[in-house]
């Protein structure tokens, strides 16, 4: 998937959520770690079978996730 290789889903993790390779830490979970402040070594110091590139890479999947384009309806007799 676009070169996301440490982000799996798997509908027996974590509902099928984002995870980090096959564990059962969601991408969202480091997101919302790393927004409210905390630090990549204190994530990781909380999360020891994690690793740099994995915090690193669930915010490019989030940044990539934002990114999408949304284009307006356009509707008929709008006038």
């Amino acid at each position: 998937m676009l070169g996301f290789d440490r982000i799996t889903f798997d509908s027996n993790i974590m509902a099928g959520q984002a995870c980090i390779r096959g564990m059962r830490i969601p991408v969202s979970l480091l997101v919302n770690l790393v927004a409210h402040g905390k630090q990549p070594s204190e994530i990781i110091i909380e999360y020891p079978d994690l690793q740099i590139e994995d915090i690193q890479q669930s915010l490019e999947y989030a940044s990539w996730l934002a990114s999408e384009k949304v284009f307006p309806r356009i509707l008929e007799n709008a006038a």
